[in-house]
């Protein structure tokens, strides 16, 4: 199975790494790490990660994932990429995202109609691309499969391992990875705390994105 994942400046590093371990963690795969050329990308978290494909290179997909970041948005209206989106997804058996990837899906015409998932600070503008916004942590609609923030990469790849490998090769690679969350603070949904520290977090975000346009 040929999976490939849109791997560009400022993208968040867990949105992309999170999916791409699991998926790894499966066997039976290709990972593709996907731009426009294959110099090195920084990240959000300054690391640096390198394409092993361009858009030129890369096979057609049996399944497209796109990561969010702050980089995402610059790419909402870079014709190279939603073009090679477009391409992909249309033929890819399936299309995922996570974060603020699904806007990239949308703005690529790949969600008209369909029920998605996106960073909470985002969801609201899914409608813009004809998407119907679903707080889920993890949407199923049809072939496709999105994600809330961050972490949910890693429900998603899961999600989909079930769906694809069989309940048994998911929970084989869930408990490889140890992946048994037991997060320190109650605080992972907006619905959860104060208007304060929505409003702080907001800021942050704002912050990050205005960085990753200079």
């Amino acid at each position: 199975m040929k999976i490939g994942f849109l791997l560009y400046p400022h993208v968040t590093q867990l949105d992309l790494t999170g999916p791409a371990q699991v998926f790894a963690a499966a066997g039976e795969v290709e990972l593709y790490f996907v731009w426009k050329n294959l110099e090195p990308i920084r990240t959000d978290a300054s690391l640096c990660l390198l394409p092993n494909s361009t858009f030129e290179s890369c096979p057609p997909l049996d399944l497209l994932c796109v990561p969010g970041g702050p980089g995402q948005l610059p790419l909402m209206s870079d014709p190279v990429v939603l073009e090679w989106l477009g391409r992909q997804g249309q033929q890819a058996q399936w299309v995922t995202s996570v974060c603020s990837g699904s806007l990239l899906l949308g703005a690529a015409g790949l969600l008209n109609g369909y029920r998605a998932a996106s960073h909470w600070n985002y969801r609201k503008h899914l409608a813009a691309f004809g998407a119907i916004a679903n707080d889920a942590r993890v949407v199923c609609d049809r072939n496709r499969i999105t994600g809330g923030g961050v972490t949910a990469g890693i429900d998603m790849a899961l999600h989909v391992l079930g769906v694809l490998f069989g309940e048994t090769r998911a929970q084989q690679v869930q408990l490889h990875l140890e992946y048994a969350p037991q997060p320190p603070f109650n605080c992972g949904r907006p619905e959860l705390v104060s208007e304060v520290l929505v409003a702080q977090v907001r800021a942050r975000l704002e912050q990050q994105m205005a960085s990753a346009t200079q």
